[in-house]
C-alpha cells in the first residue's frame, strides 16, 4: 500500500476542476528529477512561495547530467560542464547560488589527430603547419577539386562536408569525432544538419580569422562559444552548485527525496493528481499536488502514465530514441599531463571520443596536485559491446588508449572508476519531431498541469543553461498564472560548443539527422 508523503502539506486540500489546493488556493508542485531542470524549477517555485516535493531516482545526489561523481577524494563531472550563457539571468543565478565558489576558468581545448594536436576552433595556420606541408597541400589539393566539382545536390552530411572542405579536410575533422558520438555513419546522416551546423564555416573565412583574428568577436549578444576564451565553473565542480539547491531547498522544509523512482504519474479527469514512487526495497509512496514537472525523458513519462495514454500516443514515446555515454575516470600519477581542459580524439585508432583534464578545471577536483585526474568519455548505446563490458575490462581499454594516443605510460595509471549515463543524448531521427509534438499535443490538451522541462524532459539536445531557462519559466508559469512558452526556449544557439554552428527554429540544439528514405 502506498504511503502518502508529508501528510501536514496536505490538509485543508479542496479537489476541485482543477485539482487540489491547498488552504487560500495555495499551489503544491511535485517535480520529477532533480538534475539542472528539476532543481532550477524548485528554487524558482520556492523564491516565490510555492511549495515543493522533488522526487529523484538516484539513491546518493542530485545533479542529474550535471552530478559531479566524487571517488576517493577525486572529483569528475559526467562529461564536461562549462558555465557560459549568453542569458544575463542564468548567469546571475549561478552567481546568487554559489558566489565566490564560481571560478573563473582559461579555457584550452584542442584536436588531437595522429599524434599532433590541433587548435580548436581550428586556426587555418595551425591546422595547415600541424599537418605538414605535404598534407597540407593534398588537402588544399583537395579543397580545390571539391570546389570545382562538387557532388550536386548531396544527400549526406558526407557529400555535404566533401563539397565544403575536400575530402581530406573531412575525413580529419569531421568523419571520425561525428561517428564516435553518434554511432552513425556519415553516409547515413542528412546534409541539412551539416548545412545548418556548418553553414557559418568557410575555410577562406576560416583562415581570415587565423589573419585578422580581430574579425572573430562580435558584441555579447552574438558571441560564438568556441571563440570564449574563459569560462565559469564550480570550484567543487558542477554537481556542487545543485548540492547547493538541494542544501536551500531543505532548509525551507522541502528536502528532495532521493531514491524515488517515479512508477505511476496517475491521473483522472484531466488531471495529473499524484505521482507514485518506489523505492529500492519496493515501498511505494504518494505525492500528491496541484502541478507537476517532469524532467525525466519523455518515453519513460508516457509510460508511466496511469491510466495508460491513448495507443498513438505511447507509439510516438516509445520511438524517441537516445544516445549512452560511459565515462572512465582515471588517476594518474603525474602533475601535468596535459595542458587541455579537454581534448577531442580524432583519431580513429581508439575508441575514446573526448578526454577531460578535471583538475584544469579547477585544482580543488583534485585531493593532490601531484596527480591527475583524467576522464576518457565513450559513446554508445544501452546494451552494446561497450556498456555491457565489465568496469575492469573498461579501465583497462582506457589505460591502453591513452598510452597508445602517447598521453601517458600505462604505468602510470594507479586507480580507476566507471560509470555509466543512460540517456544522455536525445537523438535527432527524421521522425523525432513528429513524436515529440504529438507527445506536447496530447499532454497540452489532456493533462494541462504536468509540465516538461530540461534535456530529456522535452527531448531537447539543449546545455544546462537551456534547461535551466525552460525549467524557469515553466516555475513562473504555475506560480503566476502566467503563458510563457518553454519550447521557444534556445531557438538561437549559435554560441553552442561546436565549430558546426547554427540552428532550427524551436527545436533546440541540432544533432544529425538521417538521411530520408527516396520515395
Amino acid at each position: 500500500m502506498a504511503t502518502l508523503i508529508n501528510p501536514h502539506e496536505f490538509r485543508g486540500f479542496a479537489v476541485n476542476s482543477r485539482g487540489p489546493l491547498a488552504e487560500g488556493g495555495r499551489k503544491h508542485v511535485v517535480v520529477m528529477g532533480a538534475g539542472p531542470a528539476g532543481l532550477t524549477a524548485a528554487y524558482e517555485l520556492l523564491k516565490r512561495n510555492v511549495p515543493v516535493t522533488v522526487v529523484e531516482k538516484d539513491h546518493t545526489q542530485v545533479g542529474g547530467l550535471a552530478r559531479t561523481v566524487e571517488y576517493k577524494g577525486y572529483r569528475f563531472d559526467i562529461g564536461g560542464h562549462r558555465f557560459f550563457s549568453k542569458n544575463g539571468e542564468v548567469e546571475d543565478l549561478w552567481t546568487e547560488i554559489l558566489g565566490a565558489d564560481m571560478l573563473t576558468r582559461g579555457r584550452l581545448s584542442r584536436i588531437y589527430y595522429r599524434g599532433r594536436f590541433f587548435a580548436y576552433p581550428i586556426k587555418a595556420v595551425n591546422a595547415l603547419w600541424n599537418l605538414g606541408p605535404l598534407e597540407a597541400m593534398l588537402c588544399l589539393a583537395s579543397y580545390v577539386r571539391a570546389r570545382l566539382q562538387p557532388v550536386k545536390n548531396p544527400r549526406t552530411l558526407e557529400e555535404w562536408v566533401r563539397n565544403q572542405f575536400g575530402w581530406r579536410l573531412f575525413s580529419i575533422f569531421f568523419k571520425t569525432y561525428t561517428e564516435k558520438v553518434w554511432g552513425i555513419s556519415t553516409k547515413e546522416l542528412s546534409a541539412d544538419w551539416a548545412a545548418q551546423r556548418i553553414k557559418s564555416l568557410d575555410l577562406w573565412v576560416v583562415i581570415r580569422s587565423a589573419l585578422l583574428p580581430g574579425h572573430s568577436r562580435r558584441g555579447r549578444g552574438e558571441i560564438v562559444t568556441t571563440l570564449i576564451d574563459s569560462f565559469r565553473y564550480p570550484r567543487l565542480g558542477p554537481g556542487q552548485m545543485w548540492e547547493r539547491v538541494a542544501s536551500i531547498s531543505e532548509a525551507k522544509g522541502h528536502p528532495v527525496l532521493l531514491g524515488r523512482a517515479v512508477a505511476h504519474v496517475n491521473h483522472e479527469d484531466g488531471r495529473v493528481v499524484s505521482v507514485t514512487t518506489t523505492t529500492e526495497d519496493g515501498h511505494a509512496e504518494t505525492h500528491a499536488g496541484s502541478d507537476f514537472v517532469s524532467s525525466i525523458p519523455i518515453r519513460e513519462l508516457v509510460a508511466k502514465l496511469d491510466p495508460p495514454a491513448p495507443e498513438y500516443v505511447r507509439k510516438a514515446a516509445s520511438s524517441l530514441g537516445y544516445r549512452d555515454f560511459i565515462s572512465i575516470a582515471l588517476m594518474i600519477d603525474r602533475a601535468n599531463v596535459f595542458p587541455d581542459n579537454w581534448i577531442y580524439i580524432h583519431d580513429p585508432s581508439v575508441r575514446v571520443g573526448r578526454i577531460q583534464n578535471f583538475k584544469n578545471w579547477s585544482p580543488d577536483m583534485v585531493p593532490d596536485q601531484g596527480k591527475t585526474c583524467l576522464g576518457l568519455e565513450y559513446f554508445c548505446f544501452e546494451g552494446d559491446g561497450l556498456w555491457t563490458m565489465p568496469d575492469r575490462e573498461l579501465i583497462k581499454l582506457a589505460t591502453s588508449e591513452l598510452a597508445r594516443l602517447g598521453i601517458c605510460f600505462a604505468g602510470e595509471v594507479f586507480d580507476g572508476v566507471v560509470v555509466r549515463q543512460e540517456k544522455a543524448y536525445p537523438v535527432y531521427d527524421d521522425s523525432y519531431q513528429a513524436n515529440v509534438a504529438v507527445v506536447r499535443d496530447y499532454l497540452a490538451s489532456s493533462l494541462p498541469n504536468l509540465h516538461l522541462a530540461g534535456r530529456n524532459g522535452m527531448h531537447k539536445y539543449n546545455n544546462q543553461d537551456h534547461s535551466m531557462m525552460t525549467a524557469l519559466l515553466v516555475a513562473r508559469n504555475i506560480a503566476s498564472g502566467s503563458r510563457l512558452d518553454p519550447w521557444k526556449v534556445n531557438a538561437d544557439a549559435v554560441y553552442h560548443e561546436d565549430i558546426r554552428l547554427g540552428e532550427r527554429d524551436l527545436s533546440g540544439r541540432q544533432v544529425p539527422e538521417r538521411v530520408p528514405a527516396k520515395a
